[in-house]
């Protein structure tokens, strides 16, 4: 079955405020191997779509952290990460939706990614 993997971005990825050590190169790599990719984050969905479009990437879902349970209605995969760089929101949210978590730095050193 399919991954699904759902990135911070503000110190996560490298286009972030904070950047971070997740490049848009990884998230393109895990595209190619047919990963389910996307963005959770505090900013808002529209500014989340925006920031892929920028930069040409293509995503298949963006969302709030505290909603990452709703990807799992929304696709079914066999895997379920998120990654982030907050104990207290990306962490948690991501353990309360029963999805497997990586620091950006775990993230960035990954197969999955590269």
């Amino acid at each position: 079955m399919a991954i699904l993997i759902s990135f911070d971005i503000d110190g996560t990825m490298e286009i972030g405020d904070p950047p971070g050590p997740v490049t848009l190169k990884m998230v393109k790599a895990a595209r190619a191997k047919g990963i389910i990719t996307g963005s959770c984050s505090d900013r808002p969905m529209s500014a989340q779509r925006a920031i892929w479009e920028e930069y040409g990437i293509e995503y298949d879902f963006v969302c709030y952290k505290h909603l990452l349970s709703d990807l799992k209605n929304q696709f079914e995969v066999g895997e379920y990460f998120h990654v982030g760089d907050r104990d207290d929101l990306d962490r948690k949210y991501a353990i309360r939706a029963g999805f497997g978590f990586f620091w950006p730095a775990e993230a960035a050193e990954n197969p999955l990614l590269l």
